[in-house]
């Protein structure tokens, strides 16, 4: 039997959303929480960040480690651009490439000239080909997936090199790892960071199949590494810890943007019990360690238009944190930015 309120308070402390991670810590957790995203809509061109977990500047850090190329980008979930640790290259090539074993002439013709005349542009590749950039991207991206080609960014131009990607990285075996072992590894750091996970959280971080989530799970059950429970699964360490578990009592409001490892990982869920009819989404909040409301509006390239802010707690309970919430929500909007309406009333 593991105890919800005592599952919840080690999340959030592995999560560090209840003390900040140094620099050790930190490096910890983006790599159980990989590949790291920068900030949902408003992180254009930003490293990434894992938002309130770090007791420093978490996003001229990671600027610094892509600088050094100990960070690298690259498409793993769902062809979704990530960034992931250098040294865990080969084990997200078995969890997400995508081989491109039969091509058409436009890519295999894009795909010569990158060999024999890279790094290239967009543009070089434009002006060498007579493509137009809309037929060039998709490819990129194809190649990407298939690790093909890399795109380097280590400085944050907008304009970058893509290079083959066996010249940037000879050393790598694309193969070290089967897309079941990878799993394995990955599903174990899951595990760690939300305590108690189940395959469609997994399914909607990884955007894996579902029936490649539940084969890895089944084996780490056999194994003895995670146990299952009413809700899911948890890692059989965690399970003993739970039984002499005492978690103190918790108070946090945080607005989570929709890059968020926890908000990616719960998506699936997320988006049917808080719809809504404004345009965005624009963040989901976490109140005392579980998620209970959602941020709505319309993004602009300026900050947002906070249209209202929702919950599915009893309005008595919303209303006395209120105070709290319109903090939270100003901590990712902006401090000057108005907020219109809380629980469906003008404010």
């Amino acid at each position: 039997m593991v105890n919800q309120e005592n599952i919840t308070a080690l999340r959030m402390e592995r999560q560090h959303l209840t003390r900040k991670a140094d620099e050790t810590e930190y490096n910890a957790l983006y790599r159980d929480t990989q590949p790291g995203q920068n900030v949902y809509w408003n992180g254009f061109g930003d490293p990434p960040s894992l938002t309130y977990r770090a007791d420093f500047d978490d996003i001229e850090y990671n600027r610094k480690r892509q600088k050094d190329r100990l960070l690298i980008k690259g498409r793993f979930q769902g062809g979704n651009i990530g960034w992931i640790e250098c040294g865990d290259l080969e084990l997200f090539a078995g969890l997400s490439r995508k081989p491109l074993d039969k091509m058409t002439p436009m890519q295999s013709n894009l795909l010569e000239l990158i060999e024999r005349e890279g790094p290239l542009t967009i543009q070089q590749m434009k002006e060498s080909t007579g493509l137009l950039v809309k037929e060039i991207t998709p490819i990129l991206h194809r190649f990407q997936e298939a690790f093909l080609i890399y795109e380097d960014q280590n400085e944050g131009e907008w304009d970058r090199g893509w290079y083959k990607f066996s010249e940037m990285f000879p050393d790598t075996d694309l193969e070290k790892y089967s897309r079941y072992d990878a799993l394995k590894i990955i599903l174990r750091r899951f595990a760690y960071r939300h305590v108690l996970f189940d395959v469609k959280m997994a399914k909607s971080f990884y955007k894996l199949p579902e029936k490649d989530i539940k084969q890895a799970v089944a084996s780490l059950v056999e194994e003895n590494i995670l146990t299952e429970v009413e809700n899911g699964y948890i890692l059989r360490e965690d399970y003993d810890l739970m039984q002499a578990y005492n978690a103190e009592p918790m108070k946090s409001v945080y607005a989570m943007h929709r890059n968020d490892f926890l908000v990616k990982s719960n998506e699936y869920w997320l988006k049917e019990r808080f719809a809504h009819s404004y345009p965005d989404t624009l963040y989901y909040l976490l109140i005392d360690g579980e998620f209970h409301g959602v941020v709505a509006g319309k993004f602009r390239y300026t900050p947002p238009e906070v249209e209202d802010v929702m919950f599915d707690l009893p309005q008595k309970e919303s209303t006395s944190r209120k105070d709290e919430v319109l903090e939270a929500v100003h901590v990712l909007c902006g401090e000057s930015n108005p907020i219109r309406r809380y629980y469906g009333e003008i404010l």
